[in-house]
């Protein structure tokens, strides 16, 4: 039966794309010879298992171990790519404002801190961004220092991006058929019309039991048309996400703009269940077609059967980026605020690289991106993919500093018995120098990277005479900590991390961190754990 049905599936897709006439390179589709396919037309008949709705809540969320300190004498480099996703904290809001708090797994710490704008300087030489480094004392454990690395891309205004070519691949299937799920995805990408320019082109893929076109790709312009295509949208049936990714990037390289931005938007709860579905044939799939120059927007919706950790595979394979949609200001920011930010790259594959010195540091550990970790040699491999920086986009990363000379326990190994190293010494080296940090990354359609050195002195501020963006970033680490039960979490607690993020707010036009500092309030009276000894 399931190989039957495969059979059925491959079929009407292949009808379905005839039919509907794709134009070659980018040429007008005038949509007065479109015919329309409808979702009821697409619906096939499934195995009866594949139409059964999801019993109770089965969200998904990888596991996350957060990284432990690391002797620099022992393990010299941490390297790891950027992230600019922010759907960890949109989820995470999603959940306090439902009176929850979130599972542990659901807290992207780097998603979280990366949620926000910084005030970074804007780049002024060549490189696509500006980099930023401080230091000062930890705020949740006064014997540690904190660092703070800042990354602030070259915001190009959006008269003068380069012409879009765009396909929304719409999840229609039965799953969507609630109000913030398809109701939600068909207000996001409305507002986000309203973005586009003659030049752009926008073309609409849906997918439920099977896939298709319904709106070939048209000029940006066309407001009306568009939003008529996406207004007639239904959703019903099972979930054929993987044939609706091929065809989506079919249609995408079909009207490829050469040095133009090429792009897929996938807006679903990722709830994929018919044909290729699997984490494993999701992400060949993708890395497949990403070499086409084809990018990857994902887009999340929904709750009780909201799949994470597939979504963010997805993004993460597709040189793109994700962001989950709880409600429409969410939309507004992502689609609309950082309109550049998210459908612009302007750098690819950006790698970090950080060596600490020994003579200074006894230990250091990564705050966040645990899923972003690269092995040392990865660095210099330009064959390791990593993540994409966009217009006006920030990054942000956190490490946590044991000095050197400090008593503090970390961990020890036997000596090995079969290799005979010479000895190391804390007391060799220029003990001026805190740190190393070295950046990689590629135009976004080139093949070789570009190298950037910096180096950190060994000076570190009282926290608060730290900037105001570094305060802030720990504010929100310390909040992610909490929610975590972080074993590194030290003297963190809520009235702390209210107190530093009010003193750290600054100019905050569009409200966001205020909205934190309220999030965390809420996340206070819903938590009944005994918190560590207020300050």
């Amino acid at each position: 039966m399931k190989k039957l049905s495969f059979i059925c599936t491959v079929a009407v897709i292949a009808a379905i794309v005839s039919a509907c006439s794709i134009a070659p390179n980018g040429g007008n589709k005038g949509i007065a010879t479109y015919e329309s396919v409808s979702v009821d037309e697409m619906q096939i008949p499934m195995p009866e298992e594949t139409q059964e709705a999801p019993v109770g809540n089965t969200e998904n969320y990888t596991r996350i171990v957060e990284n432990p300190y690391a002797d620099p004498l022992k393990t010299p480099f941490s390297t790891f790519s950027i992230d600019v996703d922010a759907a960890s904290y949109a989820n995470m809001r999603r959940f306090i404002n439902n009176s929850q708090l979130p599972p542990a797994d659901a807290i992207r710490t780097e998603e979280l801190v990366n949620y926000f704008d910084y005030n970074y300087p804007q780049p002024t030489g060549d490189d696509p961004f500006s980099i930023t480094t401080e230091v000062a004392s930890c705020p949740w454990n006064p014997q540690h220092q904190l660092v703070h690395i800042g990354l602030q891309g070259k915001e190009i205004p959006t008269e003068n991006l380069p012409a879009s070519n765009l396909v929304f691949l719409i999840d229609v299937s039965g799953s969507m058929d609630e109000a913030n799920k398809l109701p939600l995805v068909q207000q996001s990408l409305s507002m986000l019309t309203r973005e586009l320019r003659a030049q752009d082109r926008v073309a609409i893929v849906v997918y439920a039991g099977a896939a298709g076109l319904v709106l070939p790709s048209t000029p940006g312009d066309r407001r009306a048309d568009i939003l008529a295509a996406l207004e007639d949208l239904k959703a019903g049936g099972s979930t054929a996400g993987g044939a609706g990714i091929q065809l989506a990037y079919n249609v995408a390289k079909e009207n490829m703009i050469v040095g133009g931005n090429n792009r897929v938007i996938l807006a679903s709860d990722g709830d994929f269940n018919v044909g290729v579905s699997s984490d494993g044939e999701l992400e060949r799939l993708i890395e497949k077609e990403r070499e086409s120059g084809v990018f990857l927007t994902v887009l999340s919706y929904g709750t009780g059967n909201y799949q994470d950790a597939k979504m963010q595979t997805l993004a993460d394979k597709g040189n793109g980026n994700h962001a989950y949609i709880d409600n429409i200001m969410e939309a507004n920011k992502v689609l609309v605020h950082e309109f550049g930010g998210t459908l612009f790259t302007i750098a690819k594959d950006v790698k970090l690289q950080v060596e600490f010195n020994p003579t200074a540091v006894k230990a250091y550990r990564l705050i966040g991106y645990e899923n972003r970790l690269l092995a040392a040699e990865d660095f210099n491999n330009d064959q390791k993919d990593a993540g994409e920086l966009g217009s006006g986009h920030t990054v942000t990363a956190l490490y946590e500093l044991i000095p050197a000379g400090s008593s503090e326990a970390i961990g020890s190994m036997d000596a090995p018995k079969y290799q005979n190293p010479a000895p190391a010494s804390r007391s060799a080296g220029n003990s001026s120098e805190l740190f190393q940090v070295k950046f990689r990354y590629k135009q976004p359609d080139g093949n070789e990277s570009k190298l950037i050195t910096r180096v950190q002195p060994n000076h570190a501020l009282a926290f608060d005479s730290a900037s105001e963006d570094m305060r802030w970033s720990a504010a929100v680490a310390e909040f992610s900590a909490i929610l975590r039960g972080s074993e590194f979490a030290g003297e963190s607690n809520y009235a702390h991390v209210i107190a530093v993020a009010q003193s750290a707010i600054g100019e905050d036009a569009e409200g966001y961190r205020q909205e934190f500092v309220s999030l965390v309030k809420r996340a206070q009276m819903l938590d009944n754990r005994k918190e560590t000894a207020q300050r």
